[in-house]
């Protein structure tokens, strides 16, 4: 009998301390404690964030792998935050397949995400532990908007769109310093080792042994004639789309082995595409300036509150039949949104579904359910027209 339902690891970082809050927020019918290396830091952000002193607390460190053990022991789910995953997770993921825990996390380093899956999607089924990537923006609204536009496409048309387009049509709101240090070590490791580059430009790099048709490739503007608009490339499209087909692949091609999926931000008009695009570079890559927020820095809660996000799916047949699925988030997608979704996810996992273990997407294990549990408390919306 486990401890806990869920340990937030990281809960001293800036996203970690966004996830204690909410769960502390409200009886969310799960037991929690909070994790990090230094209890003094963790007594001070326990106090920091308004929690209650019974709140219980884990130490635990990366650079510890028995700490990391002993951790998943303790718990159902392993929620964590503390990244750059390739340098900081690897024990980690491990320690849950070993002991059959299940685990989230916001990785969005697909290169490293292989290597968890070659070293122990194996070990994770044969122990029952559920190790999902990707739990924050990205890739859940990517995830779950292309699952909702499936079904609705299936039960009007009785076949799934065999193209599928994600659009971001409006986003306000950055992301956080984990990402800017999750991209800086991605470009260190692609120095190290070529391969790391021929996994980040692979649409299906994280599906093993399936590999789809020729995918489109979004790196340049264009006019899209489905929604009457000028398009530019959207920096997240290199991990979300692989989640995607990840999905696709683990639920056994519900989109077909023909499925051609892609992601662009839109642009108001032919003139503002550079300015659309430089913009979103500025926000999205934070290797782009020096003045972004560094790990465990982040926006106000004002920021936070807000932003927000709509992203829709078209999802397009050869004779010219569509269907279109949009996904709205009523808080900045780097902060605000993903402590919520990637709360919702654990208690998801304790609550909601079992499944064999494995190496999971969001989309493959758990998209009913959770989609109802991100409308229901998330802020998120998923809707269907047409």
């Amino acid at each position: 009998m486990s401890e806990f339902d869920i340990i937030v690891y990281g809960a001293t970082g800036f996203t970690g301390r966004l996830v204690a809050e909410y769960l502390g927020s409200r009886d969310h019918g799960v037991t929690w404690a909070m994790a990090g290396r230094s209890l003094s830091k963790l007594e001070e952000v326990r106090a920091e964030i308004g929690l209650r002193a019974s709140v219980p607390l884990v130490t635990a460190n990366a650079d510890d792998p028995a700490s990391l053990r002993a951790m998943c022991e303790r718990t159902k789910v392993v929620l964590t935050t503390v990244g750059p995953y390739q340098l900081y997770g690897s024990d980690l993921v491990a320690a849950c397949a070993a002991t059959g825990t299940a685990y989230v996390d916001l990785c969005g380093e697909p290169a490293w995400m292989r290597h968890m899956i070659d070293a122990h999607h194996a070990d994770a089924q044969a122990t029952g532990a559920r190790i999902v990537f990707s739990c924050g923006f990205d890739s859940i609204p990517f995830d779950l908007g292309v699952w909702t536009l499936q079904e609705a496409a299936r039960a009007k048309f009785g076949a799934p769109a065999p193209r599928v387009k994600g659009r971001v049509k409006a986003m306000k709101g950055g992301f956080s310093g984990g990402t800017a240090a999750s991209l800086k070590a991605t470009l260190a490791a692609g120095a190290r080792d070529p391969g790391v580059f021929r996994l980040m430009i692979d649409p299906f790099a994280l599906t093993p042994g399936f590999e789809g048709p020729s995918q489109p490739k979004g790196l340049l503007p264009e006019y899209d004639d489905a929604i009457g608009v000028w398009v530019a490339p959207f920096i997240m499209a290199a991990i979300n789309t692989k989640n995607v087909h990840r999905t696709n692949a683990l639920a056994g091609h519900p989109y077909g082995t023909d499925f051609r999926y892609d992601e662009m931000m839109v642009a108001p008009g032919l003139g503002d595409i550079g300015r659309a695009a430089a913009e979103a570079m500025a926000k999205l890559n934070p290797l782009a300036s020096d003045k972004g927020p560094k790990p465990g820095e982040g926006p106000s809660k004002e920021e936070r509150e807000s932003g927000h996000y709509e992203i829709a799916f078209i999802g397009e047949y050869p004779d010219g039949r569509s269907l279109t699925a949009t996904v709205t988030g009523d808080r900045d997608p780097g902060y605000g949104s993903t402590s919520k979704m990637i709360a919702e996810a654990a208690i998801c996992l304790v609550k909601d579904v079992q499944g064999d273990g494995g190496i999971w997407t969001a989309g493959a294990l758990m998209a009913a359910p959770l989609v109802a549990r991100l409308k229901a408390n998330a802020g998120l919306t998923f809707t269907i027209e047409g």
